[in-house]
């Protein structure tokens, strides 16, 4: 079974469709690049449960989580569908430890996110751009700040519990 196929099966419910796809991941009966392409062509629905399964497969194993990934996760970011939004920040959360240099447009779409109406969308964001700060990269010295003022916006105790947590990491040495 192909994924445009799995995603089309009627008699399976999203969550299935989402393990399938993750279980598939990780045992390269579908790559990465498939993956990808599939949800590319698909409505937002069963584009973010391809990402789901990107978030699954990540979570295991984040080497999956090649510049392609990252690169397509940081344009999916700016979706319209919040469930694509927060699976993506996610994925990137995940993987931002392969990529340290490569952030940039991540951090600016994450950022963008952190405004968002939905909690979960700023939560995913929260968690995405901690792993981030997390990792004392130069981008540190614009990102510090900028999760400093999110902190005095941001009125859900569970994002700035995460937000707290990363900065408190961040400055300090281990």
């Amino acid at each position: 079974m192909n994924v445009e196929q799995l995603l089309s099966d009627k008699q399976l419910k999203p969550k299935a469709k989402t393990e399938e796809l993750s279980r598939m991941l990780l045992s390269k009966e579908v790559s990465l690049k498939e993956l990808i392409t599939a949800a590319e062509s698909s409505k937002d629905s069963n584009k973010a449960t391809c990402i789901e399964a990107l978030e699954f497969a990540t979570r295991a194993e984040p080497k999956i989580g090649t510049k392609v990934c990252l690169d397509f996760v940081t344009k999916t970011l700016l979706e319209k569908a919040p469930r694509v939004k927060w699976e993506s920040a996610k994925v990137i959360g995940n993987i931002a430890h392969l990529h340290p240099d490569k952030l940039d447009d991540a951090i600016r779409n994450l950022l963008v996110n952190s405004e968002f109406p939905g909690t979960v969308v700023r939560w995913s964001a929260a968690y995405a751009l901690g792993e981030i700060v997390k990792l004392k990269t130069k981008q540190n010295k614009a990102l510090i700040p900028a999760i400093e003022a999110i902190l005095k916006r941001e009125e859900k105790n569970s994002i700035q519990k995460i937000y707290r947590a990363a900065l408190k990491m961040a400055e300090s040495d281990f």
